[in-house]
């Protein structure tokens, strides 16, 4: 069935307090989905962010990220009150989180929630926590051993904690118990929001589709916790760590320094730790998309000590076994590749054997002849397409910035002209095609520049960071996006 949706990330909602939450703004999004007649809602992961701020590096694979705790609810709740959360600062720019504000403020206003927390612990506490209790027990400790070494790597606590001896890890849970049940307080408060903001959407018929990272961080309590699943050295550090090889996009390639997975151990165990990823992931969210699929196949791995891409070296991933053994284990499974790039024969082999659908992005088709994978006319039905992604220009920052002669071929193309719009002449183009997915960045809808850029792949500072307003979620945007739906034929049916 054809149908359609938008990309919004959850920290790029409109709030009071720096940064998007769970809360009303976050349904009122979903109001505006349902009006435009979209059936998905696309987001990048929510895991917790550690230092530089990426969705893609997180101190935990399965953690929820606090900063998305909404906090008028928590005053509904009477766990904060509304003259404190107005007593913090939150950024100058409401069109921007500003991170270092957002770590100041947010996390001593839920330590005010907590004091008030354990005074009355919620019957459903103890259950949440005893059901999560495979990755939390070690995430909280983790966080609070953090807090304890002001914030430094794991790898530079001291012997004990960092070979996890277990009498310095009881001793540990001991002295900082208190910490710890702060960081379990904030992923209950987290699912029980994000639950609750999932049945709202899903009641309106609209799915979530949510990003999984192939690569956890270095710094994340995966790590620490699975040290023998990843290729560490004697102390504990990366042998070698992800990335991609130079490019005509840089010389020096992409040093993204994740370690790497120890695929002959995961096998042995039948891939357990992925099996609770993915079960985990596909329990928060409806459809679940696999970023950097190609990894898989064949992975890059960099010497860990290397301060470029390359001297990097193609090895061989687990292959289609992997989802094999986790569909064996959960059954069929809502997955969305990320099979952009390089693709060697023997990914797109794999990829045709899970049956998985793979991604288009309309602003590559315009770099070649009419082969070019990109063109709409290229596609097949069983793939997503997407006028750009979190890591790439905005539609309109991309048609300034290519060359001539690729906006001459866009232009002649697609019939691009100034009355219709750039950017929903890129639109017309996704949801005119045969794909049966079409999902548009907000940023494009809105027609930004590169005000409206998300992230640019191998920078650090000024990502992740863009925010919509309310007038910019507006009943004119619905409409306008609800008749090129209708148009092409990607209206939700399961709308109520």
């Amino acid at each position: 069935m054809r149908s359609s949706g938008v990309l919004m990330h959850i920290s790029s909602l409109p709030s009071p307090y720096g940064i998007g939450t769970m809360g009303d703004e976050a349904r009122k999004f979903a109001d505006f989905l349902e009006k435009s007649g979209q059936k998905y809602w696309q987001i990048l992961p929510v895991c917790p962010t550690s230092y530089g701020d990426s969705p893609y590096q997180s101190f935990s694979s399965f953690a929820g990220n606090p900063y998305f705790i909404d906090l008028d609810s928590l005053c509904k709740d009477k766990l904060l009150r509304k003259k404190e959360c107005e007593s913090f600062p939150w950024g100058t720019n409401p069109k921007y989180v500003d991170y270092g504000v957002m770590y100041e403020s947010r996390f001593k206003l839920l330590k005010k929630a907590y004091n008030r927390f354990v005074k009355d612990i919620p019957a459903d506490y103890e259950k949440f926590c005893g059901e999560e209790a495979d990755w939390l027990d070690e995430y909280a400790l983790f966080m609070a051993l953090k807090d304890a070494n002001g914030g430094v790597s794991w790898h530079e606590w001291k012997k004990g904690l960092r070979f996890r001896k277990p009498e310095a890890i009881e001793s540990a849970r001991e002295k900082y118990a208190k910490n710890i049940d702060f960081y379990k307080m904030l992923q209950y408060l987290f699912f029980k929001q994000w639950r609750s903001l999932k049945a709202y959407v899903n009641e309106k018929g609209i799915e979530i589709i949510g990003d999984v990272p192939i690569y956890v961080s270095a710094d994340s309590a995966d790590v620490w916790s699975n040290p023998k699943q990843f290729y560490l050295d004697g102390d504990l550090n990366p042998i070698d760590v992800a990335g991609c090889p130079p490019d005509v996009f840089s010389e020096d390639g992409q040093l993204w320094g994740n370690p790497l997975f120890r695929w002959d151990v995961m096998k042995e165990d039948d891939y357990a730790w992925w099996t609770k990823r993915i079960e985990a992931m596909s329990k928060l969210y409806d459809i679940v998309r696999i970023d950097h699929f190609r990894g898989f196949d064949s992975y890059y791995a960099i010497p860990g000590k290397d301060t470029t891409a390359r001297n990097g070296e193609w090895r061989k991933g687990p292959g289609i076994q992997l989802f094999r053994t986790i569909e064996k284990k959960l059954g069929k499974l809502n997955i969305i590749v990320e099979d952009l790039g390089f693709l060697t024969p023997s990914v797109i082999k794999m990829v045709e054997k899970t049956g998985y659908p793979g991604m288009k992005i309309v602003q590559f088709a315009f770099g070649s002849d009419e082969n070019n994978a990109y063109l709409p006319h290229n596609y097949t039905q069983n793939c997503v397409v997407y006028t750009g992604t979190h890591d790439n220009e905005t539609i309109m920052s991309w048609y300034k910035n290519t060359t001539k002669e690729a906006r001459k071929y866009a232009k002649n193309y697609l019939a691009l002209s100034k009355k219709e719009g750039i950017h929903w002449g890129l639109v017309r183009a996704a949801f005119s095609s045969v794909a049966n997915l079409a999902v548009v960045p907000m940023q494009d809808l809105l027609g930004l520049g590169d005000e409206g850029r998300m992230n640019t792949p191998s920078t650090l500072g000024g990502n992740w960071e863009w925010r919509a307003s309310a007038d910019d979620i507006s009943a004119k945007l619905a409409e306008k996006l609800y008749k090129i739906t209708k148009r092409y034929g990607r209206l939700n049916e399961d709308t109520p």
